[in-house]
């Protein structure tokens, strides 16, 4: 914090800008305002220089080919020296990749990420597509720790033993675990897109307690909670959707192949 500022920078846009995630600065930027204090963003493109005095550095979601190059771009700037100063750091989808230890490939090839989450990262069988709601660990401390979001990936994460999961999933896929996310200190990293601080308040005034060092206290915002009762439902029909497509797509019984009918002997499935 310089001069009573918060300075935020949002980094590499124009590699991880896909999904709309430089929403989360102005979220923040937001609720700095209405509890009255000043607050910069700085949008910091592959051709720049990092500033090493931000308070809060925020990565959005990108391609593969994008998260590859922002982590040679994030190492060549030397983001490391911005870290030194112990900033909260929030990523978004390929930035929760970017931030790992190690990146997989569809090919099976692996490149090192910056190693700020201990985790790796490979791609799933299946892309995840849909609403997330997850309940966040309680030793972040959230005022309102139900977490929502909406999901767009294919990476699976497993984390090491040196960052523990953001959240628990209750509807959704997240990390491919039942877990979502991961934290190591004052750096969290999440797949949730919506953007993820718009959909979680609480979230975002922790990020921001972090940064201050100050409790923020709640803000009373007429259309809150109609919108996360929004979220809710929405995730719960999908839910149920699916339990509606997999019934149809799963057969109850099933009979040996190269049996004739009165040979058959149904089986309940497992």
């Amino acid at each position: 914090m310089t001069d009573s500022e918060i300075r935020i920078a949002v980094l590499l846009p124009d590699l991880l800008g896909t999904y709309g995630d430089r929403g989360n600065a102005i979220v923040l930027a937001q609720r700095l305002h209405w509890r009255g204090h000043r607050c910069m963003i700085i949008d910091v493109c592959a051709d720049e220089s990092i500033p090493t005095s931000c308070d809060i550095y925020l990565l959005g979601g990108g391609e593969d080919i994008a998260q590859q190059e922002a982590v040679r771009v994030l190492d060549s700037r030397r983001f490391h020296r911005a870290i030194d100063a112990d900033p909260v750091v929030l990523a978004i989808c390929a930035g929760l990749h970017v931030l790992g230890n190690t990146m997989i490939d569809v090919d099976g090839g692996c490149q090192p990420g910056l190693g700020l989450l201990d985790l790796i990262s490979r791609p799933g069988s299946r892309r995840a597509i849909g609403e997330v709601v997850a309940t966040a660990d309680p030793m972040i401390g959230l005022a309102d720790p139900v977490l929502t979001g909406f999901e767009n990936h294919r990476g699976r994460t497993e984390l090491g033993p040196r960052a523990t999961p953001l959240a628990r999933v209750g509807i959704g896929v997240g990390n491919g675990d039942h877990t979502e996310g991961a934290v190591s200190d004052r750096v969290i990293g999440t797949y949730l897109h919506g953007p993820v601080l718009a959909r979680n308040p609480a979230l975002a005034d922790h990020i921001l307690a972090l940064a201050t060092g100050i409790p923020q206290p709640p803000l009373e915002l007429p259309d809150q909670n109609t919108l996360r009762t929004t979220a809710f439902r929405r995730a719960g029909r999908q839910r149920s959707r699916w339990r509606r497509l997999r019934d149809h797509l799963t057969p109850r019984r099933w009979t040996a192949p190269g049996t004739t009918t009165g040979q058959r002997s149904p089986q309940d499935l497992a």
